[in-house]
């Protein structure tokens, strides 16, 4: 994209009054989106976002400014800004860039750009068609096939210069059922970091049978009852309990500046002694993973929480600044014209010894959340609330009747208290999480859980 020559001249004018600290964060993106309705393609979409950020810190300042002129000019006007909004003195420091191979654990076997739209088009008709022709209480289905070819440069003035390239596929169904007159809505939406590939494993057809059972289920379903009781919480997009009431608690973003409910905590016990939680950016094609992070910082396994005890948080270099810790390889941005912070990138919580059956037979009355929606939560306090795409009562000790409307309310140190159950069967949800960097890919996932006591919303 930008020549090894150019980024250090662009560097050297970024620290040219004095900053400690500068980086390029150079990005060509083509997303490719074709959308379905009424049983026909409504539309195909090509997008592209095209430029450049530059960052400078001193001690702890930071400032960034943006461009879309990537030229050595543009870029060196762009810097020249940055620079004087940092303020006024002298560069003491002299770049020398030199290249950097991470090596790529995502191989690639499809590039979605080498297919012909007819090719997709077919496989989004089969995910498509598959739901609609589900049940007779289908009203309606969308579909949705999206693919990102993202590459980026990164150079900064501690040498770096690195590029990568990243593709992603997904596939989104959506299915609206009406029964005696309610109507509810399913959905299923894998992803990967990988081509069209994605397809030999995951069928179109699966995809567009999960979506429909799922609003044909919960239209048919009656209102869940509120109270506080044992949940028990499925694997895959289960996770997105952990994701919210933890996850965003232990990035730099919230840690460094004091306002987490786990500042200050390591080595503390936060969580049940049976939870053992994860990021992982390495997992091969996984849909949250990144072969180096959006500041060049190699990606890893950070075991955040283990047996119970915080070992780690998610950390990016501003905030590596201010904590006084390395940065974790979890810099991430949705598009050069965001500022980087930590992210998430594959989360989850690990498998654990206990019997996912007995975790079931154990609760004599309770909620089981098969799949959960999306949901919030405030990182200083660790409140949070989650909607349940898909619920079931538990009697007895055995999974019961469907029911719609359930949430999950809590706070986030008191329900990892509360995960006395692990079980097996660890499976991944893919989504996409905001924050004050934009909305970036994220894995979550766990295995079955059960949490002893927590409040469900309901009726």
């Amino acid at each position: 994209m930008i020549s090894r020559i150019i980024c250090e001249r662009v560097l050297q004018k970024a620290v040219s009054t004095g900053a400690d600290y500068a980086e390029i964060f150079a990005e060509n993106t083509v997303d490719h989106v074709i959308n379905m309705i009424d049983s026909r393609v409504d539309s195909v979409n090509d997008s592209v976002i095209a430029g450049a950020g530059i960052r400078v810190f001193k001690g702890l300042r930071s400032v960034m400014a943006t461009t879309t002129d990537t030229s050595e000019a543009g870029l060196l006007r762009c810097a020249e800004k940055a620079a004087e909004a940092l303020g006024q003195g002298t560069a003491e420091i002299s770049i020398t860039l030199h290249e950097r191979l991470f090596g790529d654990i995502h191989p690639v076997r499809v590039v979605p750009s080498s297919v012909s739209n007819r090719e997709k088009v077919n496989l989004l008709k089969e995910g498509y068609f598959a739901a609609k022709e589900y049940n007779d209480a289908i009203r309606q289905v969308t579909g949705t096939l999206l693919d990102v070819d993202h590459n980026i440069l990164i150079a900064t003035s501690e040498g770096i210069y690195a590029q990568d390239r990243q593709i992603r596929t997904r596939m989104m169904i959506n299915a609206v059922a009406e029964i005696n007159g309610e109507t509810q809505t399913g959905g299923c939406r894998p992803g990967r970091r990988m081509g069209l590939e994605m397809f030999e494993t995951i069928h179109p057809k699966d995809v567009g049978i999960h979506a429909a059972r799922q609003a044909v289920t919960m239209a048919g379903a009656g209102y869940c009852p509120a109270g506080v009781m044992p949940v028990a919480i499925g694997n895959g997009f289960g996770g997105v309990i952990f994701h919210e009431a933890c996850g965003h608690s232990l990035e730099a973003t919230s840690v460094a500046y004091g306002r987490s409910q786990f500042a200050g905590k390591l080595g503390q016990q936060i969580a049940n002694p049976k939870v053992t939680a994860i990021d992982d950016g390495t997992i091969a094609n996984d849909w949250g993973s990144i072969n180096f992070d959006d500041e060049g910082t190699p990606s890893r396994r950070n075991v955040l929480i283990e047996n119970g005890i915080l070992k780690s948080y998610m950390i990016d270099k501003l905030g590596s600044r201010r904590m006084g810790m390395a940065p974790t390889g979890n810099a991430r941005r949705q598009s050069y014209s965001y500022t980087t912070t930590s992210r998430m990138t594959n989360t989850f919580i690990a498998e654990g010894n206990d019997d996912n059956d007995e975790i079931i037979r154990s609760i004599e009355y309770g909620l089981y959340a098969k799949e959960m929606g999306g949901g919030s939560v405030n990182p200083t306090t660790g409140e949070f609330n989650f909607a349940v795409n898909e619920g079931y009562i538990i009697r007895k000790g055995e999974i019961c009747e469907p029911v719609r409307g359930a949430s999950l309310v809590g706070k986030g140190s008191e329900v990892l208290m509360n995960i006395d159950r692990v079980g097996k069967g660890l499976e991944c949800g893919q989504g996409m999480c905001g924050s004050s960097s934009g909305s970036i890919p994220t894995n979550v996932g766990q295995p079955l859980i059960r949490v002893s006591s927590i409040t469900v919303g309901g009726r």
